[in-house]
């Protein structure tokens, strides 16, 4: 199985990937429409992410580059700190962070489409430690993606290049390692799914 082609989505070159979808139809592109713009409002909340979802799932927050909590909706360059239920990184006291590196949309008549995309990110606000605090590596990426077409709308994450972050300290090295195999194993998936699907629940 290869990942999917996607526009504005990094290719895949090594490591694991998943492609999470879910989609919801609609009985006419109009009432498809009403319904994107609800959904883009959802998207956008990244604070608000956890409350759509399962309980299990991990937690969000949106943060600048001087590490303030924001509550506006995400630009490039902001960064989203994770915290994921269990053990977290050590060293960035229980979280894992990722900079929001590109946000693309595009919009015709019949069609919308706009993706979000995040990179393993050192801790924001600290001048003096750029270590990657995330289980995965920098090269990896996270692309989340709401998108209407005809009379349906749909919401993806898009997982690529995804390797263990080895640059940690010796007890968050093994850590990441589980982390980076079970998400490679698609136990990560299971979470991301839960947040397609809350996403569309409106």
């Amino acid at each position: 199985m290869k990942a999917k082609q996607i526009s504005g989505v990094p290719q895949q070159k090594n490591g694991g990937f998943h492609d999470t979808e879910s989609q919801k139809v609609f009985e006419n592109s109009s009432v498809a429409v009403q319904k994107f713009e609800i959904l883009k409002e959802k998207f956008f909340s990244v604070n608000q992410w956890k409350s759509y979802c399962s309980e299990k799932l991990a937690d969000f927050q949106l943060y600048d580059s001087y590490g303030n909590h924001l509550s506006r909706k995400p630009e490039i360059g902001d960064f989203i700190r994770i915290d994921i239920p269990g053990l977290g990184d050590a060293e960035a006291k229980g979280y894992d962070w990722v900079k929001i590196t590109s946000i693309f949309s595009e919009k015709e008549e019949s069609y919308e489409k706009i993706i979000m995309c995040c990179s393993p990110s050192y801790i924001p606000g600290q001048m003096k430690n750029f270590h990657i605090a995330h289980f995965y590596g920098a090269r990896a990426s996270s692309c989340f993606m709401i998108a209407r077409e005809g009379n349906y709308i749909k919401a993806a994450v898009y997982g690529r290049n995804e390797r263990p972050n080895f640059e940690a300290r010796f007890l968050d090295k093994i850590r990441n390692i589980f982390i980076a195999l079970g998400g490679m194993f698609g136990f990560s998936k299971i979470q991301w799914k839960s947040l397609t699907d809350g996403l569309l629940e409106l």
